[in-house]
């Protein structure tokens, strides 16, 4: 891989309307995230549609103002609705070619493909923009289905040219092999949101971690 990974940062699975603006702009503030996924859901199952409009309506802004990309969790027809960049469907959800026809040609489409090489090398004959493989590490956010192994992204980066986004318990402190092994994007949610030192050191500390790794290989920044 030629490119400099980049931060994919997922909301935490329930945020406070009032005061998750605020720590999102610091956050976003702290160095490069190349999108912010909305995605409202926890063990009891997704948010309900109006809290989910109140949340963009609240951050897209903020996203745009950091030149941010905002995609959407799982429901096609409410990223088209609330003007998001984007939105990012599992194997259980939307089929990638309906959510395309309802987010539209210009719009990000994103697909879950666990750790199989057939979901992703579907998903991009598709079409897809990225794919997304994991879980690489424990994680506490949702119950993962699959654990990924960090060769598969080295497998994926030297064959193919769609985007891939590895997922799953990442921090800074875990994170270097996937980098190193080719992840386009490193999707964190926990990693940021709960850092000792907070979201904002988090993405700092993350940055740092890319130029390194990217001053000691030649690779470029995406952008």
């Amino acid at each position: 891989m030629t490119i400099r990974p980049r931060l994919y940062l997922v909301t935490p699975p329930e945020i406070d309307p009032a005061a998750f603006p605020d720590l999102l702009s610091r956050t976003l503030e702290a160095g490069d995230v190349a999108c912010l996924q909305l995605r409202l859901k926890n063990a009891d199952g997704p948010a309900e549609d109006s809290a989910i409009r109140k949340a963009v309506e609240r951050i897209r802004p903020i996203c745009h103002n950091h030149d941010v990309a905002l995609i959407l969790n799982d429901n096609p027809t409410l990223a088209a609705e609330l003007g998001c960049d984007g939105v990012h469907v599992g194997q259980e959800d939307t089929p990638y070619a309906e959510a395309r026809r309802i987010v539209g040609p210009d719009a990000i489409v994103g697909v879950t493909c666990h750790d199989s090489r057939h979901l992703a090398m579907l998903a991009a004959e598709q079409g897809a923009d990225y794919v997304a493989f994991g879980a690489f590490f424990p994680t506490g956010t949702k119950q993962a289905k699959t654990r990924a192994e960090v060769e598969l992204l080295q497998w994926w980066s030297e064959l193919m040219e769609v985007p891939c986004v590895a997922i799953g318990g990442i921090t800074v402190d875990n994170c270097r092999p996937l980098v190193e092994a080719g992840a386009d994007f490193l999707a964190v949610v926990g990693g940021v949101w709960n850092h000792p030192d907070g979201p904002a050191a988090a993405v700092a500390a993350f940055n740092r971690l890319f130029d390194e790794a990217a001053e000691a290989t030649g690779k470029k920044p995406r952008r």
